[in-house]
């Protein structure tokens, strides 16, 4: 029996070491994310894009705001309450009359409808306003996701570098001891180890600092230590034709958009202004009770009537004038927001083709080369063929090469995700 407590006591603290070692692992387990759920956690969380999207459902309510009736009018009125003549003695509401008056404004020449039409073309644009803001910060995003996979990049570079160095240090202590080399040798060699330390530690503050923007942006409250992003981090050079952009952007980008729905609406604001120029009529009914008549028959009365303002002076001139000036202003700002489009598209393509010139070279010889000339000094330094200097300026020619090419990657990704922006969705992953 004693042995068998002994047993269950034992199994319940192994258990319970497994249950916190499991726990232990789950917490400090990195949630590593892809683009595309960067980007949806951006576009469920990021507070000012949720700000402006409800910017948009406000621009709706207006519609129904615009497309509201006048209100009717109701009056209530009495009028000859008096002393009963007979009498002399004050009797309340003997001989008052009653009258009850209901009006209404009717608005001619479809100003309602005209409203509404420009209260939705206003939500349009409003909406397209929108994507917009959406395409400008989705390219943000974008550069910092680009920016932390690039420091990812830099970072293993640094690692790999140090590792490679560190091997080196262990062949140079094997020959001092031997007595190949001097002890000046080694300690110079020794000494620029610290070099690889604090390219480390740059990266790694690059890295985290990359994280922090990448985490703003999508409101994620993830200790940095456990946040982490994963992409391919590499280059194409298939590119459609400039023509090919040209015409993606003018059909895709929202500013284009908005600028072309403004022109739809000042047309739209310019026929509603000769509306808002036009006379609209008031009918009235009313109906009067009236005990004072003579005829007793005659107490109870009904009464039409037409109102119509007399528009002499106030035709609504300003406001016609203002709205057609208003045509051609939307109509020029349109023209150079076209204009905008394609200097923005012919300035990107250029740009990413002139970087995937540089990284052609790098990938098809420069990277392949710097990493032959590293290892044929190292081993030749190894073997006491080649000096200190020959294997320090090999392996500084290797580290600079492998550096540019990672940062020529990274800044293909950032062009490329600008042209996304430029042409108004994603046509480079």
């Amino acid at each position: 029996m004693k042995h068998k407590w002994m047993f269950l006591f034992l199994r319940g603290i192994c258990g319970s070491a497994i249950g916190v070692t499991l726990l232990t692992s789950f917490a400090c387990a990195q949630d590593t994310l892809t683009w595309e759920q960067v980007k949806a956690k951006f576009e469920a969380a990021n507070p000012a894009l949720k700000a402006d999207e409800i910017n948009v459902e406000e621009m709706k309510a207006e519609e129904i705001t615009a497309f509201l009736r006048p209100n009717p009018q109701f009056t209530a009125a009495t009028d000859g309450t008096q002393l009963a003549p007979h009498s002399g003695v004050w009797q309340p509401l003997v001989g008052t009359q009653y009258q009850g008056n209901f009006s209404y404004l009717h608005e001619r020449q479809h100003k309602r409808e005209l409203r509404l039409e420009s209260a939705k073309e206003g939500t349009q644009i409003t909406a397209s306003q929108h994507e917009d803001l959406e395409r400008n910060m989705l390219f943000s995003l974008r550069s910092m996701f680009v920016q932390t996979l690039s420091a990812k990049a830099v970072l293993d570079l640094a690692k790999a570098d140090l590792d490679y160095y560190d091997k080196i240090i262990d062949i140079s202590r094997t020959r001092f001891q031997a007595g190949d080399i001097a002890r000046i040798d080694l300690d110079r060699i020794e000494l620029l180890r610290v070099q690889y330390e604090a390219e480390i530690e740059t990266a790694t503050v690059n890295l985290r600092t990359a994280k922090f923007q990448l985490m703003q942006l999508i409101n994620e409250r993830t200790p940095v230590d456990r946040f982490d992003v994963t992409g391919n981090f590499d280059w194409s050079d298939v590119v459609k034709p400039l023509e090919d952009y040209h015409q993606i952007a003018l059909d895709n980008r929202p500013d284009l958009r908005a600028a072309i729905e403004t022109i739809q609406q000042s047309d739209t604001n310019h026929k509603l202004a000769v509306s808002n120029g036009s006379t609209d009529p008031t009918y009235s009914a009313w109906a009067t009770y009236n005990p004072s008549f003579n005829n007793p028959n005659d107490k109870e009365t009904l009464g039409l009537s037409v109102s119509i303002p007399l528009r002499i002076f106030d035709h609504n001139q300003g406001e016609k004038k203002r709205t057609l000036l208003d045509i051609d202003r939307s109509r020029n700002a349109a023209d150079a927001a076209k204009a905008q489009v394609f200097d923005d598209v012919d300035s990107t393509y250029e740009q990413l083709r002139s970087n995937i010139a540089l990284l052609k070279p790098y990938k098809e010889k420069y990277r392949d080369q710097a990493t032959r000339v590293r290892d044929t000094v190292t081993f030749s330094y190894e073997h006491g063929g080649a000096s200190l200097m020959d294997f320090l300026n090999a392996q500084s020619d290797y580290r600079v090469v492998q550096l540019a090419y990672v940062q020529l990657v990274g800044s293909y990704l950032t062009f490329a995700g600008q042209l996304n922006l430029v042409v108004g969705r994603e046509e480079i992953q």
